[in-house]
């Protein structure tokens, strides 16, 4: 494993532990940092990353306290706060 990829590892942990805290600008920093080293590195974000953060505003997401999750005809619809929609197919 190449170094961008341990640390986009490293990131990911650091702000879901950011998140916990409910420090949510520390996280929403580590979650900048991390797009930005896959960006420059070529890389793609790990699908749980992924589907932790916000598109819109690159907040850490946790279901329950800053996102709405709900299940629609085989999909997972998960609403930040801020109002960004992402959709996740699944299979029952």
């Amino acid at each position: 494993m190449d170094i961008a990829a341990e640390r986009l590892e490293r990131l990911h942990k650091l702000a879901r532990e950011a998140a916990a805290d409910r420090e949510d600008d520390r996280a929403r920093t580590y979650v900048r940092l991390a797009r930005r080293v896959a960006e420059r590195n070529r890389l793609e974000l790990p699908r749980e990353f992924r589907r932790f953060t916000c598109d819109r505003c690159d907040s850490y997401l946790r279901p329950g306290v800053n996102a709405r999750v709900r299940l629609q005809d085989g999909h997972v619809v998960i609403t930040c706060d801020c109002g960004a929609l992402a959709r996740y197919p699944y299979e029952e």
